[in-house]
């Protein structure tokens, strides 16, 4: 099976966690996100603000491989929800902005923001490179 490339959208506290716990999870913990991962894929973690009410952040701040074979459920510090294994990189935080008119995900560099709705959603391999080079992950 080939190799995918996710963008998961959390805020910069839960991208913490997650990395801390060795975890990726995605809307609110919902089984259905981490259910079609498959160990190998790659997931960067976007963070809009630094927590629900928080500071905007608008970066990607986090890479992660999965690691594990299923989901399960575990409990968060806001709640129990299904996640799977993966291992994190080090990474230097990237502002999106700058990225706009390279990624192809993007329709309208103006309406960003809408791209990013999504909690989870498959990215081309183009745009993992050009985050991940971001990111400076060896890809």
């Amino acid at each position: 099976m080939a190799v995918r490339s996710f963008i998961g959208v959390v805020h910069a506290r839960q991208a913490g966690y997650a990395r801390e716990a060795g975890i990726v999870a995605f809307s609110h913990g919902r089984e259905a996100p981490v259910k079609d991962l498959s160990p190998g894929d790659r997931v960067v973690l976007y963070a809009p603000r630094t927590d629900f009410d928080g500071d905007p952040v608008q970066a990607f701040v986090a890479h992660a491989v999965v690691t594990g074979d299923a989901p399960y459920i575990r409990e968060f510090p806001m709640g129990e929800g299904w996640c799977r294994d993966a291992s994190y990189d080090d990474v230097t935080p990237a502002p999106v902005r700058p990225m706009l008119e390279d990624l192809s995900f993007v329709k309208d560099p103006r309406y960003w923001g809408m791209a990013f709705r999504r909690g989870k959603f498959e990215i081309s391999e183009a745009d993992y490179r050009t985050i991940a080079t971001a990111l400076e992950v060896q890809p």
